[in-house]
């Protein structure tokens, strides 16, 4: 029974997330059967970025209490390898999905990989932390990855909007992401110095902020292209 309870735990916030950003699409809701295919493809994106940063963790020397390896390790092994495996999946498949008809698309998609992450991420931190470790997830890394989601979806709809220039939209994507996902991590892998968890929280709240302007910049616009 405690061990269900955990999984629910684990896997409500992640679920109230993507329903939130979900009912956000009223003019074209996307089909149910491709946005459960983007939580699959955020599954399958945390199992390659968690074998791919057990290598890194392995055979890369960190020091735990050196500023600039923490700057490393929050940016590259952890921000662009999770944020680079997720990119995969929304750039590579979704990006040419039929239903992709709007910019606001971009974000639906990026959030429910984002989600199908967060999830199996909090599924296994919950099951070995407990009840204590999921409140405090709920409130922290859930939030944060939809937030890194929202950016890189912001622009990958953009790069749907202006296809001219997909790529460069589709590069600064991945690296607006991985940033934010870097700043947030760093101040969390510096524990010996005290306070250092507020800037992360700090800094959680200024990329929700940018976060909601990119919510509603083009929500409502439909793609239309000349050859389309």
């Amino acid at each position: 029974m405690e061990m269900i309870f955990l999984l629910i735990m684990a896997i409500v916030p992640g679920v109230a997330i993507a329903l939130f950003v979900y009912y956000k699409d009223i003019e074209e809701p996307e089909p149910l059967p491709i946005l459960l295919q983007a939580a699959f493809y955020g599954v399958l994106s945390f199992f390659i970025a968690l074998g791919i940063g057990y290598l890194l963790h392995t055979y890369a020397k960190i020091d735990d209490e050196n500023i600039a390896h923490q700057m490393i390790r929050a940016v590259i092994f952890v921000g662009f390898v999770e944020e680079a495996a997720k990119f995969l999946f929304l750039r590579g498949i979704l990006f040419r999905s039929k239903s992709f008809t709007q910019p606001f698309d971009g974000i639906v998609y990026s959030v429910m990989i984002g989600m199908g992450f967060a999830t199996a991420e909090n599924i296994l931190y919950v099951i070995n932390g407990g009840a204590g470790t999921a409140i405090v997830r709920m409130f922290t890394a859930v939030p944060a990855h939809a937030t890194f989601a929202i950016i890189m979806g912001f622009f990958i709809g953009e790069a749907k909007v202006f296809r001219s220039s997909a790529n460069l939209y589709s590069i600064i994507a991945l690296f607006f992401a991985t940033l934010a996902h870097g700043y947030y991590d760093y101040f969390l892998f510096l524990p010996f110095i005290k306070g250092m968890w507020v800037q992360a929280i700090v800094s959680l709240a200024i990329v929700v902020i940018i976060t909601q302007v990119a919510f509603h910049i083009r929500k409502d616009e439909i793609i239309v292209h000349d050859d389309d």
